[in-house]
C-alpha cells in the first residue's frame, strides 16, 4: 500500500491476475459499521468521489473507492474480453476477500450499480445496503444511443483546452449549470497526463462494446430478477438526475412496484449521473447512512 493525500492505495489481484487499485480512506473516528464501497460508471474512475469519499469518511465511515479493471491505474485486460459486469463482480468479492470484509455498504454510479446488483445476486450477504445512482433494470435507448457515441472512442485531445471541451461536449445535456471551473474538474477527472505530457484518456478504450437487441432485452430480464432479489432484502435508494436520459421517471416507478420498501430521489438540474457532489445529493446520502449533512 501506498499513501496519496488522505486516502491509501490498496491494491488486490483478480482471479486472473490483474492487479487492481482502489482508494482507501479512514474513517476519522473508528466504526464498527461496515465499509461503504463506491464504484464508478463505464468510463469514469475513482477520481468521481474525490470529494464525496472524504466527506464520508470524515462521518465517520471507512470508504473503499474502487478503479474497475482498465480504468485508472488498474490493469488493463490485454485481451479486453474480461470487461463485462460478471468479470467486474468477481473483482469486487476477490477485493472484500483480500480485506477479510464481511459486507460493503455500497454506492453505484451508472455500471457500478448494475455491478452492485451483480453482487447481490452472487452473496446477498457481501451486500449492506445499495445506492443506485441514476441506473436501474432498464436503461432508456436514448441514454445508451448516447454514451454509444463516445464510449471506446478516441477523438484527438492535444491540450487541457481540448480536453474541457471535450468533457463540455459530451456532458452538457447532464450539467446545463456547470460552470467553467465544474468543466475543468470534469475534465480532470476524466483524462489523465499521458506519456507524451498531452492529457489521455484514463480508460481502456476496449472497455466498450455494443451489445446486440437481443442480448440487451435479455440483459434487462436478468436485471429486474437481480433488482427485485436485492432491494427486497437491503436498503436500497436509487437517485435519479431529474433530466436524466438513462433511468426513466417510469422505470423508477417500476421499480417501486417491485420493491415497495425502496426509496428514491431526485436531484434537480442534473442528468447522466448526478455527481453527488450536489448539496441535495449530500443530504440524500446523510439521511441514508444517518451521517451529519
Amino acid at each position: 500500500m501506498s499513501t496519496q493525500a488522505d486516502f491509501t492505495a490498496l491494491r488486490w489481484q483478480s482471479h486472473d491476475g490483474l492487479t487492481l487499485e482502489a482508494r482507501d480512506y479512514a474513517p476519522a473516528t473508528p466504526s464498527a459499521e461496515a465499509p461503504i464501497m463506491c464504484i464508478p460508471g463505464l468510463t469514469r474512475s475513482a477520481r468521481d468521489f474525490d470529494e464525496v469519499a472524504p466527506w464520508l469518511a470524515k462521518n465517520g465511515r471507512r470508504v473503499i473507492v474502487v478503479n474497475l479493471r482498465g480504468r485508472g491505474p488498474s490493469a488493463y485486460d490485454p485481451t479486453g474480453r474480461s470487461y463485462k459486469p460478471a468479470t467486474y463482480v468477481r473483482d469486487m468479492q476477490a477485493l472484500l476477500a483480500d480485506q477479510k470484509l464481511e459486507a460493503v455498504h455500497i454506492i453505484g454510479t451508472s455500471l457500478g450499480g448494475l455491478v452492485a446488483m451483480g453482487m447481490a445476486a452472487s452473496n446477498i450477504r457481501q451486500v449492506a445496503s445499495v445506492v443506485l445512482n441514476d441506473i436501474g433494470p432498464a436503461v432508456d435507448p436514448a441514454g445508451l444511443k448516447r454514451i454509444a457515441s463516445y464510449a471506446g472512442k478516441t477523438p484527438p485531445v492535444a491540450t487541457w483546452a481540448d480536453a474541457v471541451a471535450y468533457a463540455k461536449f459530451t456532458g452538457e445535456a447532464a450539467f446545463p449549470d456547470f460552470s467553467d471551473k465544474d468543466w475543468k474538474r470534469l475534465a480532470k477527472r476524466t483524462f489523465r497526463v499521458g506519456d507524451d505530457g498531452a492529457p489521455a484518456f484514463d480508460y481502456d478504450p476496449k472497455i466498450f462494446k455494443p451489445a446486440p437487441a437481443f442480448a440487451i432485452k435479455l440483459a434487462s430480464f436478468l436485471l429486474w430478477r437481480r433488482f427485485k432479489h436485492m432491494a427486497r432484502k437491503r436498503p436500497t435508494l436509487v437517485l435519479r438526475g431529474a433530466i436524466s436520459d438513462v433511468l426513466s421517471n417510469e422505470t423508477v416507478q417500476q421499480m417501486h412496484k417491485a420493491a415497495p420498501r425502496l426509496a428514491s430521489k431526485e436531484i434537480p438540474h442534473v442528468g447522466h449521473a448526478p455527481t453527488l457532489d450536489e448539496a441535495e445529493s449530500r443530504k440524500i446520502l446523510s439521511a441514508f447512512f444517518s451521517l451529519t449533512p
